[in-house]
């Protein structure tokens, strides 16, 4: 499984908490140090949608000037922009075999996925 953020975002943080505290292996992908494939960046755009992969609540979102803001309509669109910008990208991501699991941090979400017995 790979997880994919950046490490000082407060979202991602609790994810790696979480998947470690219950002993569930990844490999983190950190996209402000290495950056995103572009065939990375258009599987999760078909996978998910431009909508759901861009954080228009954050601050690269607001930092984009309105033509760029209205350049996205669609998933062509967003690519370029992504692989400019990765932290437009919402975060964590959680990823295995090459299936969009999860966009975001939601401990309910995580236990569906990764059931904990007690």
């Amino acid at each position: 499984m790979k997880l994919y953020g950046i490490a000082n975002c407060d979202s991602v943080r609790k994810t790696r908490r979480w998947l470690e505290e219950h002993g569930i292996a990844y490999q983190f992908h950190d996209f402000k140090k290495h950056g995103i494939a572009p065939q990375q960046a258009q599987l999760w755009l078909q996978q998910a949608g431009w909508e759901s992969l861009i954080n228009r609540k954050g601050l690269t979102w607001r930092g984009l000037s309105e033509e760029q803001k209205k350049s996205v309509s669609n998933n062509a669109s967003a690519l370029p922009l992504l692989l400019e910008n990765p932290s437009l990208i919402k975060r964590p991501l959680l990823e295995q075999d090459g299936r969009l699991l999860h966009i975001g941090f939601d401990q309910a979400t995580l236990e569906k996925f990764f059931p904990i017995t007690t």
